[in-house]
């Protein structure tokens, strides 16, 4: 349990200082401020760090900023490790999130959802139901009730 609570303070301090640094240390001007560090997540022997972020544009600025957070990795791994603290300081991997993508195909079943909902209401809107508005048979309405009696 203590290895967990260790590793999630690390995880959290990587990301503060990573989206610290983008934000004001690093000049590079593939990492502008469309890109946003989302999650952090450290193995339970603190060497490896997963990096998740998000790039707000096109394709290509989103490969231009992988390249540029690649080329910085050096840069921030020793940010890290002077702010850490640490014995060793684990390695750096940037992973771009699919959580805009994912929020965006979810969005788009939705939509697809109201329109298929509103074309069902607009299709019942002047329907009435099938039958007579009581469907069920009460006793002694027909016949069958005296001739159950009989047997």
């Amino acid at each position: 349990m203590a290895d967990n609570a260790r590793a999630k303070r690390l995880a959290d301090l990587i990301r503060e200082v990573i989206a610290q640094k983008l934000q004001r240390g690093i000049k590079d001007p593939r990492l502008g401020s469309h890109v946003t560090i989302t999650d952090t997540r450290v193995t339970g022997d603190l060497r490896e760090a997963t990096v998740f972020y998000t790039v707000y544009g096109d394709d290509e600025e989103r490969a231009s900023a992988a390249a540029g957070l690649e080329s910085a990795k050096g840069i921030l791994r020793s940010e890290v490790g002077r702010a850490a603290g640490t014995k060793f300081t684990p390695t750096l991997t940037f992973v771009a999130d699919a959580l805009p993508d994912n929020a965006r195909a979810i969005e788009d079943l939705l939509d697809r959802a109201r329109a298929s909902d509103a074309q069902v209401r607009q299709a019942s809107s002047g329907a009435a139901y099938a039958g007579e508005a009581d469907p069920y048979r009460k006793p002694g309405e027909d016949g069958d009730d005296k001739d159950a009696a009989a047997e």
